[in-house]
């Protein structure tokens, strides 16, 4: 009898050793789980990024796309495309704001046929400069966020983006009623979105 209860105590002691183990590894899975979603987004990103691709933005709530590794992977894919279809509008962008400069001055001296040429090139400048804004606003962020002491060219480039972006506002709001304004602003608007192109290659 005293040997049936010793097996029987031995046989439920490894049941509930077993049992805490299942237990304790669930646990384990499940924060094992959670540090991995968390380590597939940055610690910081833009409030559009956070919008869509947030753990609870858009593509997660709408379960388009689930945060796991295998869409993160998927997603910089993604992100290098948006941002490289950013650079190559952005350069397109600049050349239109050239000729933009070299018309607005034309007009400037009165020589007023080159007006509609000049609304032309300013409307598709401006459609080329806010899609090359949305891509790089919307594009997936990177897996970590680096944070760089000192001057960086990407800080460079946000810090003018801010200035650019608030030009590109004044310069359209401004073309019919504030010629003298308008044309401060665009200036404002070229060297600014020049020096954030270039602010890359240095």
């Amino acid at each position: 009898m005293k040997t049936k209860s010793i097996t029987l105590f031995f046989l439920l002691f490894l049941l509930s050793q077993k049992m805490v183990g299942q237990i304790n590894n669930s646990l384990f899975d499940e924060i094992s789980t959670e540090q991995k979603s968390q380590e597939l987004l940055p610690s910081s990103m833009i409030f559009t990024q956070r919008l869509l691709w947030g753990e609870k933005g858009l593509m997660r709530r709408t379960n388009a796309i689930p945060l796991n590794l295998e869409n993160r992977e998927k997603e910089l894919k993604i992100r290098r495309k948006m941002l490289l279809a950013h650079q190559v509008i952005g350069y397109a962008t600049l050349a239109g704001m050239i000729a933009q400069g070299v018309l607005g001055t034309k007009l400037y001296n009165k020589q007023y046929q080159y007006y509609d040429t000049h609304e032309l090139i300013g409307n598709l400048t401006t459609v080329s400069y806010f899609t090359g804004a949305g891509l790089s606003l919307f594009a997936p962020p990177p897996l970590i966020s680096k944070k760089n002491k000192g001057l960086t060219s990407i800080k460079a480039h946000k810090w003018l983006a801010t200035v650019h972006f608030s030009a590109m506002i004044a310069t359209n709001l401004l073309a019919e009623s504030q010629k003298k304004y308008h044309r401060a602003a665009a200036f404002t608007l070229f060297g600014s979105y020049a020096l954030a192109v270039l602010s890359f290659k240095f």
